[in-house]
């Protein structure tokens, strides 16, 4: 049995952990804040909200359960996941507001409706981005990028084309729909990828085929009850959690690492998964003979955007709005050079807002509601209070006359969160929120290396290394880091 230390408690190392230890490993889960979770915490205030802190967006579902299947549960063992009716909204301006069919045949009415012959269109596009979501999710999202002879596989080739690695998205949407707001409606998710559309490769349309065909779903309780899930697997399997408990310092010795620091204590060790913010293990943890990548390497990549939150209590319900609702009343272009192109803060936001009071009565009081706003920037930028009161209001005015409703005067708990937070609590590079951008020179084998080169038990799991950002692809992050360590080991 060897003795394992993972280094924070977010979905990759919550991942990692559980796998280690289903193999037999001691695996000790080292955290630096108060609770499980990483981005994905949650808090509650004294007047009866509960908010989830970072993803609110729970698509993948197969992935979610794939997880818990390795370890014989259901999803259903952990927490009660509902679909979403509708599965969003958009709203292009007052009275101008579209509601997204959790159903795919309402979906192709829906597109019909606002340009005709799209319904075909969209079904040709979804075969498409099906292909690319199968063959991504069994034949590439599992490989570790180490080499490039992983991705030498006959059909993978045959298949590179249709897979679309080297096309644009926007050129790719532009391909198939004509409308506006069709094109808006495709290109949203890659907003949060880190790349403009036109920058990111068409292979990415299978997160249309994601949230549109595969469904938009909640856990009761919030992305809580995931990470609850995740730790009891962790801990049935040989898994214990040191909760604030900030490591310092990882000791290498004869290209191993030994042990590392933890609150100025010494922790002995076999070997380390590093799932905290790779670019911080590497320049704060490690000595610089023993990094994978310099300082410059880091200020050169292209990530992907920070985020303006706020968490805010209403102490009424509100009409005309629904779980999720994407505000995309002002110009889609503007804002995304704002965050990838001339970094700034925006002059006319696009936002979200997540009511999830609306599906789930236990995450505010009787007759409250619990609001989560989410505005995309750049990372990196002056982050002040007054800034920040600045969009509180934008966003506050354009969802006021949009749904409207009178909010200002009902609330009662208010909490932002932005660059500065994201530093503070998980040593995150510039104030990233999702990770590095999924652009073609930044993806599989050109991301950051899930092994450390120098390190011979040093593996890293998480958004800034493969296979990118987002909850699912984290929670395969920490599996393919476990496995090489458990084959490692095992030599």
């Amino acid at each position: 049995m060897s003795k394992i230390a993972v280094i924070g408690s977010g979905f990759s190392g919550l991942s990692a952990a559980a796998y280690l230890g289903a193999a037999g490993n001691e695996v000790h889960v080292f955290e630096k804040n108060e609770k499980a979770g990483g981005r994905a915490r949650n808090f509650s205030t004294p007047e009866g909200y509960i908010f989830d802190m970072g993803p609110s967006w729970y698509w993948m579902p197969d992935v979610f359960e794939q997880f818990f299947k390795d370890f014989g549960y259901s999803v259903s063992d952990f927490y009660n996941l509902i679909q979403l009716k509708p599965s969003f909204d958009i709203i292009y301006g007052e009275n101008d507001t579209l509601n997204i069919p959790e159903n795919f045949e309402d979906l192709q009415y829906l597109f019909e409706s606002i340009e005709p012959g799209s319904a075909a269109k969209l079904n040709e596009f979804m075969l498409e981005a099906e292909y690319k979501y199968k063959t991504g999710m069994e034949n590439m999202v599992h490989k570790p990028g180490l080499y490039i002879s992983e991705f030498i596989d006959k059909d993978l080739i045959k298949g590179i084309f249709r897979l679309q690695v080297f096309s644009s998205f926007s050129k790719h949407v532009r391909s198939y729909f004509s409308n506006p707001k069709l094109i808006a409606l495709m290109e949203f998710p890659v907003l949060f990828l880190g790349a403009m559309p036109q920058d990111t490769p068409a292979l990415y349309s299978l997160m249309n085929y994601a949230g549109l065909k595969l469904g938009t779903f909640y856990p009761i309780g919030g992305f809580q009850k995931i990470i609850e899930g995740m730790t009891k697997v962790a801990e049935k399997n040989n898994t214990t959690f040191h909760y604030n408990t900030n490591v310092e310092k990882i000791y290498i010795e004869n290209n191993r690492a030994k042990n590392i620091t933890v609150n100025n204590k010494i922790f002995y060790c076999d070997a380390v998964i590093a799932s905290a913010d790779y670019q911080h293990v590497e320049s704060k943890l490690l000595p610089a003979a023993y990094r994978n990548y310099t300082q410059t390497y880091w200020d050169k990549k292209t990530f992907a955007p920070s985020c303006l939150i706020y968490y805010i209590g209403i102490s009424k319900k509100i009409n005309n709005l629904n779980h999720h609702t994407l505000f995309f009343d002002h110009d889609f272009q503007q804002h995304s050079e704002e965050i990838y192109k001339t970094p700034k803060w925006p002059a006319k936001p696009l936002f979200y807002v997540c009511c999830t009071s609306k599906t789930d009565e236990n995450v505010a009081p009787i007759g409250h509601e619990n609001l989560f706003l989410l505005m995309p920037i750049a990372t990196a930028l002056e982050d002040n209070e007054e800034i920040r009161e600045k969009y509180f209001h934008i966003m506050m005015e354009r969802l006021e006359r949009i749904t409207k409703n009178s909010l200002l005067p009902y609330i009662d708990y208010k909490k932002s969160y932005c660059i500065k937070d994201f530093i503070l609590d998980y040593n995150s590079f510039k104030g990233n929120a999702y990770g590095l951008a999924n652009i073609l020179k930044q993806t599989a084998i050109l991301k950051p290396k899930i092994k450390n080169k120098k390190i011979n038990n040093l593996f890293y799991a998480g958004q800034l290394t493969v296979p990118g950002p987002g909850v699912p692809p984290s929670i395969i992050s920490g599996k393919i880091a476990a496995n090489l360590l458990i084959k490692q080991l095992n030599k």
